[in-house]
């Protein structure tokens, strides 16, 4: 996985709650087992419509709004606990997904795949959504050491939670074999006291 330190970025707003993971990737695309294409498919069903054109009013496919940050609506990720979700989204070219909830099984899966979830109170996300329609070149900052999210012209921000084992394998691109293997020295010292 990439390193992740500090990400700063527009974002596109998705102000929809109980976004479930058959609109992140509808069921039709989960026949393969590898993550490449997955991005194509984010959101397919709202990104297109049934003739295949783009949905004008679908906010991916609005060209004021860019970058590697999805600010949605509460509850995202919700409904089955397919790991392709994350892969689409990470594939599309996100970074991070702020929401004020995640379903607990997206968000182990999107950690585990290099996406951080970064959860902000309900007030916050309201406010990120209103600062970003209103003015769509305005940039967030998520930074991971001081798990704290910014918007880039004000001084408002809000702190977030994140299971420490996890900030870890992120800001180091450990997966969790490269987790373990990085302890090697101390698993090996640890063994030689059993013998």
């Amino acid at each position: 996985m990439e390193k992740f330190t500090i990400v700063t970025s527009s974002a596109i707003p998705l102000d929809i709650a109980n976004v479930d993971t058959d609109q992140i990737i509808p069921a039709r695309f989960l026949k393969a087992t590898d993550k490449k294409g997955f991005g194509d498919n984010l959101f397919r069903d709202w990104r297109f419509n049934e003739d295949g054109l783009d949905n004008k009013y679908f906010t991916l496919n609005n060209k004021d709004y860019s970058g590697s940050i999805l600010v949605a609506g509460h509850n995202f990720g919700c409904g089955s606990s397919r790991e392709h979700a994350a892969w689409a989204l990470v594939g599309y070219g996100f970074k991070v997904i702020v929401s004020s909830f995640f379903a607990d099984i997206f968000k182990g899966n999107a950690l585990n795949n290099g996406l951080l979830p970064v959860q902000v109170s309900k007030e916050y996300i309201n406010h990120l959504i209103y600062e970003i329609k209103a003015n769509p070149n305005v940039k967030l900052k998520i930074d991971l050491r001081a798990q704290q999210i910014s918007i880039s012209s004000s001084k408002r921000f809000e702190n977030f939670n994140i299971d420490a084992y996890k900030k870890a394998c992120m800001i180091n691109g450990y997966d969790d074999i490269d987790y373990l293997l990085s302890k090697r020295i101390e698993i090996e010292a640890f063994e030689n006291t059993l013998s």
